[in-house]
Parts: structure tokens; C-alpha cells; sequence
């Protein structure tokens, strides 16, 4: 699998394929697989995911859009990321990280204005601009912690694809 994207905690990619959507579609409905994925579907989309037993809390899922271009071609776009769960509460962290961010820097710029110290509220805003680093360091390693599950999802999608 080749992903160059090295910033993004969340890769995507995009294929077009020489087959119908509706034969990806049932082929992805009809998987069966000995390692135990999850598959669901709901219309065009299909959600693979690690099964229960060795999902851990950074375990990925892969996400897939399948779109007809024609009669008998098709493009599917994927998209690697955690849990729904896990990835709502991360973003709600960044969320509270700028609100207070931007929090401190009114309360700086309201000191500046009443010739007060504004020592304090930069300081905050440093502490949140760190903070803000150690979410991304840390969905880094999150990431780099469910790659090996990442290529098992990657390889069990290339194996429903080419199952003629």
C-alpha cells in the first residue's frame, strides 16, 4: 500500500476499477473472511472493521465509498481512520484546546487594554499551543500503532476486490 500522505492521521486513497459497483457492493456484502472482519453496508458505503476480540483503542477501520463511473467501471474511495468514537473525542480535545486558546488571548488582549499583566494569559496560550502539538504527537503514535492493522484491512479489501 503506498501512502505518502506523512502529515494526515487519517489516510485516504482513490481506485478506479474495471468492475460494476453493484459487483463490488455484493462482493463486499458476501465477504467471508477467516481473520473475522466486520463488514457493513449501508447503500454505497462499506465499514471494515478489526473484530472485537483484538480491536485495541486505536484499532482502524477503513471506510469505503463506492461509486459507478459507468455500466462497468467504478471508484472506490477509502478512507483509514479510528473509531468513530475515538476520532469524535479527539476532535472534541482539539475543540476545547482552541477554545481556550483563543479564551486566553482575549483575556491577554483585555489585560494589554486596562494596562495589567498579561504575562499570565500568554502563558496559558503557550501551554495550549504545546497542548495542541501533544494531540497531534499523540495521534501520530496512535496511528503508527494500528498500521500493522491498517495493512490487514488494506489486504482483506484487495482480497473481495479480486475474488474472480
Amino acid at each position: 500500500m503506498k501512502v505518502k500522505q506523512d502529515i494526515v492521521l487519517r489516510p485516504r486513497f482513490k481506485l478506479s476499477l474495471d468492475q460494476s459497483a453493484e459487483k463490488l457492493l455484493a462482493a463486499f456484502k458476501a465477504a467471508s473472511d477467516p481473520s473475522g472482519f466486520i463488514t457493513t453496508q449501508v447503500d454505497a458505503h462499506v465499514f471494515i472493521k478489526i473484530p472485537k476480540a483484538r480491536q485495541q483503542y486505536w484499532s482502524p477501520q477503513l471506510d469505503l465509498v463506492i461509486n459507478p463511473l459507468d455500466n462497468k467501471t467504478s471508484e472506490i474511495r477509502g478512507l483509514f481512520g479510528p473509531s468513530s468514537t475515538v476520532w469524535t473525542l479527539f476532535m472534541f480535545l482539539h475543540f476545547i484546546v482552541a477554545v481556550l486558546f483563543l479564551s486566553c488571548g482575549v483575556w491577554a488582549y483585555f489585560n494589554y487594554a486596562l494596562d495589567e499583566s498579561i504575562a499570565l494569559p500568554i502563558a496559558l496560550m503557550l501551554l495550549m499551543v504545546l497542548a495542541w502539538f501533544s494531540l497531534y504527537f499523540i495521534g501520530r503514535m496512535g496511528k503508527a500503532t494500528g498500521r500493522g492493522q491498517m495493512l490487514e484491512l488494506h489486504k482483506f479489501m484487495w482480497e473481495v476486490i479480486n475474488q474472480d
